[in-house]
């Protein structure tokens, strides 16, 4: 049975794989910065959990303790959202958003390339603002688009194992709840941008990641799951 390990595996994206990985014969392994989380929705689906802080490296190289038996897959969904105009940027900010999103997948590279199979992968979350520039994203964008320079200089280094990236756009993933009533309007101009006239469902995303453990001649690599959203000018 092949071990994944799913870091952000608690909530949203991440819990979603998680699942579905469960349901295919993983043997999964939650990954959370609240154990309690990770330790509550790993019960829910016969996996185990670990504590995964992406801004703490003693947490990764802790948890790359306890999985010294191996794991064949990583995925990581971790992120620290700081989408303020310019003026408004703030240090710490920028920098627990890099960490989430690039320096914390570094990290996990560094701590976990010993125990990843040769047969294995890592998967790791980038995301459509990086190709649609707007304002209020520049954090968001240029975290997102170094996601795709990171799997591409992780996959020259740890292959054979595999490094890639997926790229989410608009999904209804539990992210959007926090708009209330404004949630439906935003999802529907959502849809408006995309070549595929609808916004995304977890199913779509958790199909890419899913595809890409498996497939086996696919390495540095991004995988856009938007509908086409980045090449529309809607």
């Amino acid at each position: 049975m092949e071990r994944i390990l799913v870091i952000g595996g608690a909530r949203a994206l991440g819990a979603a794989v998680a699942r579905r990985a469960a349901k295919d014969g993983y043997d999964v392994v939650v990954g959370a910065r609240d154990l309690a989380a990770a330790d509550a929705a790993a019960r829910g689906i016969g996996a185990t959990a670990v504590r995964i802080d992406l801004q703490d490296e003693s947490t990764i190289a802790a948890a790359a303790e306890r999985l010294k038996d191996g794991v064949d897959h990583i995925v990581t969904t971790g992120s620290a959202p700081h989408d303020v105009p310019v003026p408004e940027l703030d240090r710490d900010g920028l920098l627990a958003a890099f960490t989430a999103k690039v320096v914390g997948p570094m990290l996990v590279a560094k701590h976990f390339a010993p125990l990843l199979r040769p047969t294995g992968s890592m998967v790791m979350f980038s995301g459509v603002v990086g190709w649609r520039p707007g304002p209020g994203s520049l954090v968001k964008g240029v975290t997102n688009g170094a996601v795709e320079y990171a799997a591409r200089h992780l996959a020259a280094e740890l292959a054979p194992v595999r490094v890639n990236a997926v790229s989410p756009g608009v999904v209804d993933s539990g992210a959007w709840d926090r708009f209330g009533d404004r949630k439906a309007a935003l999802l529907r101009g959502s849809a408006a941008r995309t070549f595929a006239g609808r916004h995304g469902e977890t199913d779509d995303v958790v199909d890419a990641v899913m595809w890409l453990l498996g497939a086996g001649f696919v390495s540095g690599e991004t995988i856009h799951v938007e509908g086409g959203a980045r090449h529309s000018h809607a």
